[in-house]
């Protein structure tokens, strides 16, 4: 196995992370990437998104290849937050922040895999597949970049998102489509200590519905959550106004279709029986995929964890990713683990060794 330059590698990761890139503020890691990539000999292509996605744009970038096969290979270039200000520390081979911020790995350490392996294949001038780049803005929160990346320059039938975590070996071939449900409850205000019976609680309408919905874990495959409930001014006045913010996942399109219906439906019912109203508005965030273990991008993509000494298996996950978009897009896609451990946390880590063994699958994937 080629020698893995491990200084150059990690010393690029460290340079990606201390570029703050948090959601809609990629301008200038999407900047610094491009130069780099047309320093690796890629043709690069900047492509516009919304501004409300982003002051930053998606990349597209291509490095024709000597083997007769092509790869699209895909990282986010944003961060949560607080990831403003980057700091690593590297102790006894793990990657850390000093622990203010998230680290960054997530998804900088696929970004860094990426770009190393190309470097080597390059010192070594070693055949290999056609390369085509895609890399997105805003994909925390709601896979935005992916959603409006420019597919028109996209040649291969297949991808691969470095975006997850687990052993290196990790195979993402199924993940959730996901519901976003935002149900605004309108009672009527009074004085809670002189008139409450003159009032209707949107409150109380509220948690009446809540308590009839079946949520969290519903199956195998589907899980359903309230994440955000806003209302109120005062203890002294019946609640007018609520606001809730809902969201449903399913691996299977037709129970994430059912368990938004029975959400919907019992958010109505709540409004019916206290004389309230409800405004309801349902949208789909992502679509689920489900790839074949037998696939034989999943197959190709198993042969060079092999071969690397690693031990490749698929899972299915509760996530999203831009793979979802992708493969909703026609681009037959799969997620795999880059090591990155804890993410969306100040205790973020990753270790050198899962960074240098991802580094070695790419190697060998775009060599073989």
């Amino acid at each position: 196995m080629t020698q893995i330059n491990r200084e150059r590698l990690i010393n690029h990761f460290c340079q990606l992370i201390q570029i703050d890139s948090e959601s809609r503020d990629e301008k200038l890691i999407a900047e610094t990437l491009s130069e780099q990539l047309g320093e690796l000999g890629f043709s690069v292509h900047k492509l516009p998104v919304p501004q409300e996605i982003s002051n930053g744009f998606n990349i597209y970038a291509r490095l024709e290849g000597q083997l007769d096969e092509s790869i699209v290979l895909s990282c986010h270039m944003d961060t949560v937050t607080p990831g403003k200000g980057i700091e690593s520390v590297i102790e006894d081979g793990i990657i850390r922040s000093k622990g203010n911020t998230i680290l960054g790995g997530d998804d900088k350490s696929g970004i860094a895999a990426i770009m190393e392996a190309v470097r080597l294949i390059q010192e070594q001038n070693a055949d290999h597949k056609t390369i085509e780049i895609a890399f997105t803005v805003h994909e925390e929160g709601g896979l935005f970049g992916s959603e409006h990346f420019d597919m028109s320059f996209i040649q291969s039938d297949k991808a691969i998102v470095l975006d997850t975590g687990g052993p290196i070996g990790t195979i993402v071939n199924a993940a959730p489509g996901q519901q976003k449900i935002v149900a605004k409850y309108i009672g009527k205000p009074a004085h809670a200590g002189l008139a409450p019976e003159e009032g209707i609680s949107a409150i109380q309408v509220a948690a009446d519905a809540i308590t009839q919905m079946n949520l969290l874990r519903i199956d195998e495959e589907t899980t359903a959550n309230i994440g955000i409930v806003q209302g109120g001014c005062a203890t002294n006045i019946v609640m007018p106004e609520l606001k809730i913010v809902a969201e449903a996942r399913s691996l299977n399109d037709e129970k994430l279709t059912a368990q938004v219906e029975h959400m919907i439906a019992t958010f109505q019912a709540a409004a019916d029986k206290h004389g309230a109203q409800v405004e309801i508005e349902s949208t789909r965030a992502y679509n689920a995929f489900v790839i074949d273990d037998n696939h034989p991008h999943i197959q190709s993509v198993k042969s060079s964890f092999e071969a690397i000494g690693a031990n490749p298996y698929t899972k299915g996950t509760g996530g999203g990713s831009d793979a979802n978009n992708f493969n909703a897009k026609g681009l037959t896609t799969v997620n795999i683990s880059t090591g990155m451990a804890k993410v969306h946390t100040t205790e973020e880590f990753i270790a050198v060794e899962d960074m240098v063994k991802v580094t070695e699958f790419m190697l060998h994937y775009l060599t073989h």
